[in-house]
């Protein structure tokens, strides 16, 4: 089996992550899978905002578990030390495939890497939020951009879980 059918099928969501940063070198090749992912007639719609800094971090930690309705203390991005953030152009009509194409090549460009990553939602609500679209307009990001979700990438604590077996019924021929 080649290298990227493996990745894809191996690799997992991780809920818990050790607090050491991914190197620079690591995050920038994660990105750039991103940044090749498929989109609509070309367009290149989709942005990613890379937050390695701690306190920007836990900031949008408070925000993504205020949007969703948690405790306080409670880390919707389970220790992840790096968070890479995609958001789309809603001006391109495939905005949102785009964006969910880039999530996935990330996710899969972490695990050939060693490295754990998982896809939070509520990107959309939070960027819709005063703080976050300021965030943006400081970065130059001009436009009328969605948040679509946030890779959370670092050195998983544990053991890969197995595979679950996949479901029957869901592939239907034509031929």
């Amino acid at each position: 089996m080649n290298d990227i059918i493996r990745a894809m099928e191996e690799r997992r969501s991780i809920r818990s992550f050790k607090p050491d940063m991914p190197s620079a070198e690591d995050l920038d090749k994660i990105i750039e899978a991103g940044l090749y992912a498929p989109s609509g007639m070309g367009k290149q719609a989709s942005i990613i905002v890379a937050v390695t800094n701690k306190e920007v971090r836990d900031r949008l930690s408070d925000a993504n578990r205020a949007v969703g309705g948690w405790g306080e203390g409670f880390d919707p991005f389970y220790g992840a030390p790096a968070i890479l953030i995609v958001l789309a152009n809603k001006d391109c009509m495939t905005y949102l495939y785009d964006g969910s194409l880039t999530m996935g090549n990330m996710m899969n460009a972490a695990y050939s890497l060693g490295l754990g990553s998982i896809w939070i939602h509520r990107a959309k609500e939070e960027f819709e939020q005063d703080e976050w679209k300021q965030l943006l307009k400081d970065l130059g990001v001009e436009g009328d951009y969605e948040g679509i979700g946030h890779c959370a990438v670092g050195y998983m604590e544990g053991d890969l879980a197995s595979p679950p077996a996949r479901n029957e019924g869901r592939v239907f021929y034509v031929k």
